[in-house]
């Protein structure tokens, strides 16, 4: 018996099971742990790349990638979820000074702040919503900025390839492609020039690992077999007639992928010496 109080359909999570982490190539450790860690709270991963050739920063379940080379910038920008807001404005004003010979900036608007890295990748910060789910620290979404008229091939794609329910503005100008609980890839079109793909990626897990590979590799579209639990592509293209539409490598994983599931440290970045609490050191999410 069916019971109408319950939308079914609203919890479906689809393949894309989760974001896992963006990566993006920075030049220069010091200025990307004075920015991601002091400024925006995040926490460098204790346990994997504690060198000087790339870093691993935790953000609630997901990271950012950081390997040390010439400055990666995506094509749009990335979701944030902060659980405090006034905080992080408090932590980015104490870094502002070692910044000021970047192109680091913020400002407050319509609820939100507006963060642009030492290297020109720019966040939307947010504060807890339903529309992100019980996410209280972590990235709800990446958005790419895509050529006028791709939006709707590219969610032609999603769904064919990882079998996915995509959602298509009224006007056809933005696709959203749930990409996990909370979570999601926005692709959203404009009319200015886009500049050339630099290779930055993003990682995701997937519950039908085979299904998009055959499909990808029927087209040409695989540009690494990994091992047996990853590969990666970088090219979407039009199922209707192949055109392709945009660039951005996913490195794709199965859930049977040895990093699956992994507990990610966070730390409390409200404790100070001044306000020091005992037992408040983690983020408690």
């Amino acid at each position: 018996m069916s019971d109408s109080r319950f939308d079914r359909a609203g919890e479906d999570v689809g393949n894309i099971v989760a974001l896992e982490h963006v990566n993006v190539t920075v030049p220069d450790q010091r200025l990307a742990t004075l920015f991601y860690v002091a400024g925006l709270g995040f926490t460098r991963d204790p346990y994997m790349m504690v060198g000087d050739e790339n870093m691993w920063v935790n953000a609630g379940r997901q990271q950012f990638h950081l390997p040390n080379r010439d400055a990666q910038v995506l094509r749009g920008h990335v979701g944030i979820v902060v659980p405090d807001l006034a905080q992080l404005g408090e932590r980015l004003e104490r870094v502002s000074p070692g910044l000021a010979e970047t192109r680091f900036g913020f400002s407050q608007v319509n609820g939100l702040i507006e963060v642009t890295c030492p290297w020109g990748n720019r966040f939307r910060c947010h504060a807890p919503q339903p529309r992100f789910g019980d996410m209280r620290l972590g990235v709800p979404y990446v958005e790419f900025t895509v050529k006028r008229g791709a939006a709707p091939g590219i969610a032609r794609f999603y769904e064919r390839a990882f079998k996915v329910k995509c959602e298509l503005a009224a006007d056809r100008g933005c696709v959203s492609v749930p990409a996990g609980p909370g979570q999601r890839l926005l692709y959203r079109e404009r009319d200015a020039a886009l500049p050339p793909y630099d290779g930055h990626h993003i990682a995701v897990y997937i519950a039908d690992f085979s299904g998009p590979h055959a499909f990808l590799l029927e087209r040409g579209l695989v540009t690494e077999e990994t091992n047996a639990y990853q590969y990666r592509f970088k090219t979407i293209v039009d199922p209707d007639g192949g055109a392709p539409l945009f660039e951005i490598e996913h490195e794709v994983r199965s859930i049977t992928h040895p990093l699956w599931g992994r507990h990610f440290v966070n730390r409390n970045p409200a404790q100070t010496l001044r306000s020091y609490v005992r037992g408040g050191d983690a983020f408690a999410g």
